[in-house]
């Protein structure tokens, strides 16, 4: 008999057996800017998809987290920086440290950017009959409510964390904590802890 953690081992088998073929079969190999209409490579529009237009992010943290060297994204981002949708700004505390920010334009290639292209889907969707197709559609549209509760379950627990993380240093000083009626307040309390800074002993 076959345990649950078999079971879905053997569906997570399937699940990444799937999955990169619908991605070689339907991924955008260029980004087009709709104002300019200039085509962009999918790794340059890869490289917008991890900046932001309000918060920079540095150089080395880009490279790291796309996993190439200070070298090749430098040249990367060169190039974005001469089409006008990137800008470097040094930092002021230590001009060695380059960050990067998407400008106006880099935020519009990023919205109107799509992992998956729309003809390709629609040619891959059109090989199929009709019962395949919404077998398919409704199989998909369960995966991505999964998806969504698991991204939502995944941010409470992140929430908890930083709440505990909040929570511990105001309970560590005793703000906010009531005592049961006839117990003695603390050293803090009485001034004589950790937490006061007044260092009276005790009578």
């Amino acid at each position: 008999m076959r345990t649950q953690s078999g079971t879905l081992s053997a569906a997570a088998d399937r699940l990444l057996d799937a999955y990169p073929r619908i991605y070689f079969a339907c991924h955008t190999r260029h980004v087009r800017d709709p104002q300019t209409q200039r085509l962009l490579s999918r790794h340059q529009a890869s490289v917008l998809d991890h900046l932001d237009e309000v918060e920079p992010t540095t150089l080395m943290d880009l490279a790291r987290h796309m996993g190439v060297t200070p070298g090749t994204m430098s040249i990367a981002i060169d190039r974005l920086e001469r089409k006008g949708y990137v800008v470097r700004l040094r930092d002021t505390a230590d001009r060695r440290r380059v960050h990067v920010r998407l400008t106006g334009a880099g935020v519009r290639v990023r919205e109107a950017s799509s992992v998956l292209d729309r003809q390709r889907v629609e040619a891959l969707l059109a090989r199929m009959s009709d019962a395949d197709r919404d077998a398919g559609l409704r199989g998909l549209a369960l995966l991505a409510h999964a998806a969504q509760e698991q991204m939502h379950a995944i941010a409470a627990r992140r929430d908890r964390e930083a709440d505990t993380r909040q929570e511990r240093p105001r309970l560590e000083r005793g703000d906010g904590v009531k005592r049961a009626e006839g117990e003695p307040p603390s050293e803090s309390e009485r001034g004589w802890g950790p937490a006061s800074t007044n260092k009276r002993e005790p009578a």
